[in-house]
């Protein structure tokens, strides 16, 4: 008899627990908070999956903010590394400039001399320009903000205006975003010139190389003249790009650019690394490097024609070490510049998702109280 009991027993409980109200077992899931929210809860489904939704954007948004931190830190890197650098770049102009700047100074007495004396010498005599060398000196690298463009944009335009003039264009590149560009385009152009490399630290041997080059081009006849286009170092937030004769030598007693325009600075402005605050941050500071004047009155015991001859290759290597310094200097300027600019971009970033995050995840416990308290309610009614 209680063998026949016991069944029954279980099948009214049974019974009795499918006829419970709903309404019981929905405010005992919104009571176990946590565990309805990981999924634990299988009678408020659509609640669930608004609520996994919410999960899954704060988890995106944490991982956002993670990984502009990890962003911030390496432009904060190669800001520093970029400002090193770049006061390294400007000493080795500043320490070659006296010599390079006496150098043209008695090239060009010498220069003079030779026009008085009426002595022939290719280097010097101002051809008829039927073609023209475009020398353009580019970076290697990119994540130096505008740099490249500009050079490439100034390169551009002085061979449309040459080319309108009737004159032939040759280009030689040296950096290896300008070598890429031109060679995207070289039905436009000719770059029977060359292409060069240019390195993170240009020393004699590199300018030795391309100045080889730019000299058998001028001699054999092939160019009537020799220009670089090249960006001109001003200060850590300007840079000028440049375009100047380099062959035949200038009747200037200075290195001028293609308007008369000097492009010598009077005062050059560094810049050293300083920590104030417990951070690393930049100084600027001014350094005039003064040179001494020609002595015309100078006698030489050789001929002009020798001296010129031999003074020549120090000019061309000379000028042409210059401008990759030059370049270079700019280069890590406008690099150390647009990680700046990267690092500020990226703390107003960190700062926005990080209210975003909050937000959501406020949102996100409100929602969770309300539900206890609901279901708490329910549960007492």
């Amino acid at each position: 008899m209680a063998a026949a009991i016991l069944p029954a027993t279980g099948s009214a409980a049974s019974l009795t627990a499918s006829r419970q109200p709903t309404s019981r077992l929905q405010g005992s899931c919104s009571l176990l908070g946590e565990k309805a929210l990981a999924g634990r809860c299988s009678v408020e489904a659509p609640c669930q999956r608004g609520q996994l939704q919410v999960t899954g954007s704060l988890k995106q948004t944490r991982d956002r903010i993670a990984s502009v931190k990890n962003t911030k830190k390496i432009t904060d890197a190669m800001k520093l590394v970029a400002a090193a650098k770049v006061r390294r770049a400007q000493d080795a102009v500043i320490n070659g400039r006296p010599f390079a700047e006496n150098l043209v100074k008695v090239l060009y007495g010498v220069n003079q001399r030779l026009r008085v004396e009426d002595v022939d010498s290719p280097l010097v005599n101002v051809r008829p320009v039927k073609n023209i060398l475009l020398v353009a000196i580019s970076g290697d690298r990119g994540l130096c903000g505008g740099y490249n463009n500009f050079l490439i944009k100034k390169t551009e335009q002085r061979a449309r205006e040459l080319m309108n003039m009737g004159v032939g264009v040759r280009l030689a590149t040296i950096g290896k975003k300008a070598t890429q560009y031109f060679k995207r385009r070289k039905d436009q152009y000719d770059l029977s010139g060359g292409a060069f490399a240019l390195g993170q630290a240009p020393t004699t041997r590199d300018a030795q190389a391309v100045a080889d080059e730019l000299y058998s081009n001028f001699v054999s006849e092939e160019v009537d003249k020799v220009e670089l286009v090249y960006t001109k170092f001003v200060s850590l937030i300007s840079s000028n790009q440049t375009i100047q004769t380099l062959l035949p030598l200038t009747p200037q007693g200075e290195i001028c650019d293609v308007d008369g325009t000097c492009v010598d600075a009077a005062e050059d402005e560094v810049f050293r690394l300083t920590t104030k605050g417990g951070s690393f941050s930049v100084e600027r500071e001014k350094v005039t490097t003064d040179t001494d004047d020609f002595d015309s009155s100078l006698i030489f015991e050789q001929e002009p024609t020798q001296i010129i001859d031999a003074l020549l290759p120090l000019y061309l290597n000379a000028t042409l070490l210059r401008a990759l310094q030059e370049s270079l200097a700019s280069e890590l300027a406008a690099r150390m510049n647009a990680m700046s600019s990267a690092s500020d971009n990226a703390k107003e970033l960190n700062k926005n998702l990080s209210r975003s995050y909050n937000r959501q995840r406020q949102g996100s416990i409100t929602g969770a109280l309300l539900e206890i308290v609901s279901g708490a309610n329910a549960a007492g009614g």
